[in-house]
């Protein structure tokens, strides 16, 4: 009998952890179809906007790192958020719940900084059907530069109050997408938190530079001559990843969290689980090796749990977050263990000095008589 993938988080029901992150493999109601009947648990929509706000994407707006094998490693965009009218957005998150009402679908949202167009947004896209929120504070390029995106998610401040206008005027679960451009990414989790929000998405791209075309001496992606830095996603950035996913799940133990961040197949996924994340998103992954991945995912999830006995997805969530530690106390744990082991090897050395004795002995008395 296969595993039960299934996971409850926050009141939804997922029927595995894997969802689509929110990005180019979400961007309408066709691409979001092609992703459910896939088998991804659930999808978190490219994240929109209302009309008037100014949206234009650049072509081209992808880099791609490679290693020395030509595999791609890392992948950078200059991407926007969707530049299509919010009024289509609507239409197709009705005709998404008609047609899959038992999938899980999340609106992606970003504003500006004003309650009335946060509230709107998340307003409208409720009465759609949208199943949840997830509140993106971490856009790394383009609209930082007008105060959204990253630039809010790097103010703990702005992102308890924005959270909190969202949760007020929704009684269906709030994500907020935390940033990576930050020192400390716990802060504005915290914050989060604090607003509302029932749990957390991390990480959103890595602002980087993926290189520079040395035959023009122009940075990659190169648009009428220029460029910017983007966002850097790809398996690249999953140690990163990974590291802070386990930030926020040992500062708030018991929070949910759904981990984002370089997921290329089941081993990668399941490593977020293991610390501490409930949810698991693919956004690169899905743009380069196909929504069908996800195959792979729950095959290799279910023979995990298998080999190690765990009887649900829930069973799994944070188990390898005791055995972190700190420095100091693991040269503490080293220098007991070697204090042990000497005194062991001093008794074995004992043990075997007295049973030679012993045999002295008994050698002795046996030539004597």
């Amino acid at each position: 009998m296969p595993a039960d993938l299934s996971i409850d988080v926050d009141g939804l029901r997922f029927e595995n952890p894997f969802v689509i992150g929110s990005g180019p493999p979400g961007t309408n109601a066709r691409v979001i179809g092609r992703c459910f009947e896939a088998g991804w648990g659930g999808v978190i929509a490219k994240t929109t906007s209302l009309t008037d706000t100014p949206v234009v994407n650049l072509t081209p707006r992808y880099a791609k790192y490679r290693n020395k094998d030509g595999d791609v490693i890392g992948f950078q965009n200059v991407e926007l958020i969707s530049d299509r009218p919010f009024e289509d957005w609507e239409a197709d998150f009705k005709i998404l719940k008609e047609k899959y009402p038992d999938k899980i679908l999340i609106a992606s949202l970003m504003e500006s900084y004003d309650k009335a167009r946060w509230q709107e947004l998340t307003e409208r896209s409720a009465a759609c059907g949208v199943d949840a929120f997830e509140l993106n504070f971490s856009c790394p390029h383009g609209h930082p530069e007008t105060g959204m995106g990253a630039a809010m998610g790097q103010d703990p401040d702005m992102v308890r109050e924005v959270t909190s206008w969202v949760v007020d005027c929704t009684d269906r679960p709030v994500w907020s997408k935390m940033t990576p451009n930050i020192t400390d990414i716990v802060t504005p989790s915290q914050a989060a938190r604090e607003g509302g929000a029932h749990g957390v998405s991390a990480i959103n791209t890595i602002l980087a530079v993926t290189g520079v075309n040395l035959k023009t001496l122009r940075p990659l992606p190169t648009v009428q001559d220029g460029s910017i830095a983007g966002g850097y996603s790809g398996q690249a950035v999953k140690p990163i990843a990974l590291r802070m996913v386990r930030d926020i799940c040992q500062a708030m133990p018991g929070y949910s969290v759904s981990g984002i961040g370089g997921v290329w197949n089941a081993e990668h996924a399941i490593e977020f689980l293991l610390v501490g994340a409930n949810t698991v998103q693919v956004c690169t992954g899905a743009m380069l090796l196909g929504y069908d991945m996800v195959q792979e995912l729950i095959t290799g999830l279910g023979a995990f749990m298998d080999e190690h006995g765990f009887d649900s997805v829930q069973d799994i969530v944070g188990k390898s977050l005791p055995y972190f530690s700190t420095h100091h106390d693991l040269v503490d744990r080293q220098a007991e263990a070697r204090r042990i082991k000497a005194e062991q090897r001093a008794g074995s050395n004992r043990d075997t000095e007295w049973g030679n004795k012993n045999i002295q002995d008994e050698t002795s008395e046996l030539t004597t008589n």
